[in-house]
């Protein structure tokens, strides 16, 4: 796993992250409707169009679930740790990205270079699981940041995503094939989705100095990402290869989720609920920076380890 090259996936990140930098700087550009509309247009469209295009069945959708309650886990335990340490806001962001990471932006190019096309489509619906608890747990918990158990609830239930979820699944289970045109033009979201959400960023850290720069948040988001979710999903897949048997591209992809950096949405969440997304920016750059010197040295010492089971 030396041989791994990401650097090619880092400087287009980093590049569009430089972009919102001077989007911010030089244009004054605010990007809190940006975040808006990432939250409420961009992500729906792109995960309706994933699920119709990606013919779901209920091995795939095992798969998801398995992500999902692993995200919500890690979330739910690092809510509990996090409350003794930070305050209301800096604990929900922590737990909300301890949930979450960059699966899409980062972590697809390099399933495209190590897993063969099966392994891609587990991967997807791996990706799906994460996707899916950072608008709804994922949500709920950052809320709570700031508001109250019942605002919490009602600002989750005006979530386009989750009906956005439930329309691809009809679709998918009906066997409706959604048009052409149709399924060309919700193409282009992925693209916004993925400039757009690294732009914020930039435009974040724009606005901010690194007088902000929180240490003790920065060391607890690098301990949750670079330490807990690696040890957490090589657990799982040892014990899955020991008791049921999962393949080769199967362990790589639950692998590659839990070794990508924090998610760039950890921002546009926080942005939306207004709970310190400049400490989110700063953490998430932090990570992405620190990605492609740990994602070949922990795979090249866990995926030789697991395939020997």
């Amino acid at each position: 796993m030396a041989e791994i090259d990401l650097s090619q996936s880092l400087w287009m990140l980093l590049f569009f992250v430089a972009l919102g930098w001077l989007a911010a700087r030089r244009l004054r550009v605010d990007p809190r409707p940006i975040a808006t509309l990432l939250v409420y247009i961009i992500s729906p469209l792109t995960f309706f169009h994933g699920l119709t295009q990606g013919q779901p069945s209920a091995d795939k959708l095992v798969l998801t679930a398995s992500v999902l309650l692993l995200a919500t886990c890690l979330c739910v335990v690092v809510n509990g740790v996090a409350s003794r340490f930070f305050a209301e806001q800096e604990r929900a962001l922590l737990a909300f990205s301890a949930g979450t990471g960059n699966t899409g932006y980062f972590g697809f190019p390099i399933a495209l270079v190590l897993l063969p096309p099966e392994g891609v489509t587990l991967y997807l619906f791996c990706m799906l699981g994460v996707s899916l608890y950072e608008f709804t747990v994922g949500f709920y918990v950052s809320a709570r940041g700031r508001f109250s158990v019942k605002e919490s609830l009602a600002r989750l239930a005006r979530l386009p995503l989750i009906y956005a979820f439930a329309a691809g699944m009809l679709v998918s289970a009906l066997g409706w094939q959604v048009p052409d045109v149709v399924a060309d033009g919700l193409d282009y979201f992925k693209y916004c989705f993925t400039v757009l959400g690294m732009m914020i960023i930039g435009m974040t850290l724009g606005r901010v100095t690194w007088r902000e720069f929180d240490l003790r948040f920065v060391a607890g988001c690098v301990v949750v990402r670079f330490v807990v979710w690696p040890l957490a999903t090589l657990l799982m897949v040892l014990l899955l290869r020991m008791s049921v048997g999962i393949s080769d591209s199967l362990a790589l992809a639950f692998l590659l989720i839990g070794a990508v950096p924090m998610a760039a949405n950890v921002v546009v969440i926080a942005m939306e609920l207004e709970i310190r997304p400049e400490k989110g920016a700063i953490a998430v750059l932090i990570t992405t920076l620190a990605a492609p010197l740990l994602i070949p040295v922990y795979l090249g010492f866990a995926l030789p380890w697991v395939l020997s089971f």
